[in-house]
């Protein structure tokens, strides 16, 4: 019965062609994914080629040995690959993580950090840098503790309010503005400029820090959270005729939106303290995914995580390259595109329609 619903103003799923050219798609999409990450280490001051990369992912493999320079090995194997991996990683998180808070939360502007998770992050992070106050903390490791503290508050506070869908989004609201309140306490009254500069550049995201624990880390995170949310698939659909429709379709409405919740927070948790707070990807990428697949999760999912890893790979690049030597945060480029590609998808919306 689930099947044979579809919500107001959307496309007929089809079972056949569309899986088909659902599949052809996403095999496109990760051959592009994985030639822009080849693409992507190449560009920077160090003259690197395509196949010097390949080479040196081969060699680090064990299929053969590099035929670069030590240099250029260390370049493209320790500095250029963690931070382009993360990139992608953070990218295909954010993305689903979006997707599912707005098929959840039936909110066509919810993102990742509606939750105040990446206020809680940003809180955590501050009171490790500019209040030394971590001990054996790092800042990741303080940023997840806060977005983690800010999404139990979240869950508290709607609990108290009633746990509709409208509350957690209230919530969330609220512990965003109180958590980002805090930050800015903090910044003013205790960090002098350069550690407030410091600050403020994390905070509007930068993957410059990227190393391969903070690759696998997020890597198992996503993957687990992915496989869940696939796993809720066909309730996330029921979902989109709101949460009385859905209950009359026999799904625990209570305990799933519990279960969402928890994983897309976990997932956006764990991306945030690795790159800190990078917006519009959750924002924009589900809406474009939604164009091009329809709004199944099945097949929803899987193309939201290729498109933000291709979308964050190339806006990471222009951010360390467009003002070389300086570097910009990557949440600056991701905000500067995502802002026209959101109006534009949102018009191509309201034309379908």
């Amino acid at each position: 019965m689930t099947t044979a619903l579809r919500p107001p103003g959307a496309r007929p799923l089809r079972s056949g062609p569309g899986a088909v050219r659902t599949t052809v798609g996403l095999g496109v999409g990760l051959a592009v994914l994985a030639l822009s990450v080849a693409v992507a280490v190449t560009i920077g001051p160090a003259d690197i080629e395509v196949g010097d990369v390949w080479s040196v992912i081969a060699s680090h493999l064990g299929w053969g040995t590099a035929e670069v320079s030590p240099i250029r090995d260390g370049i493209v194997w320790n500095l250029r690959l963690p931070r382009t991996l993360l990139a992608a990683v953070c990218g295909a998180g954010l993305a689903v993580c979006g997707a599912v808070m707005q098929s959840l939360l039936r909110n066509p502007l919810a993102d990742p950090f509606v939750l105040g998770v990446s206020s809680g992050a940003s809180t955590g992070a501050v009171v490790v840098v500019v209040l030394g106050a971590g001990g054996a903390l790092s800042l990741s490791g303080g940023a997840f503790v806060g977005a983690l503290v800010s999404f139990a508050l979240v869950l508290l506070l709607s609990h108290i309010l009633g746990g509709s869908t409208d509350r957690v989004v209230l919530s969330g609201v609220a512990v965003m503005q109180l958590f980002s309140s805090l930050t800015s306490f903090i910044v003013m009254t205790a960090a002098d400029a350069e550690t407030t500069r410091g600050v403020l550049f994390w905070l509007l995201g930068s993957l410059s820090g990227a190393d391969w624990g903070q690759v696998w880390l997020c890597l198992a995170v996503l993957a687990l959270s992915l496989v869940v949310c696939l796993g809720y698939a066909r309730t996330l659909d029921a979902f989109a005729f709101g949460q009385d429709a859905a209950a009359t379709l026999g799904v625990a409405v209570a305990r799933t939106r519990t279960v969402l919740l928890c994983v897309t927070a976990l997932l956006t948790a764990a991306l945030v303290s690795a790159a800190g707070a990078i917006g519009f990807v959750g924002l924009v990428l589900p809406h474009a995914a939604r164009a091009l697949v329809g709004p199944g999760h099945g097949r929803l999912l899987p193309v939201t995580a290729v498109a933000g890893a291709v979308f964050l790979v190339w806006a990471d690049t222009l951010a360390r390259t467009v003002l070389d030597p300086q570097e910009l945060p990557v949440g600056v480029v991701t905000s500067l595109v995502g802002v026209p590609a959101f109006v534009l998808v949102l018009y191509r919306t309201r034309r379908m329609r």
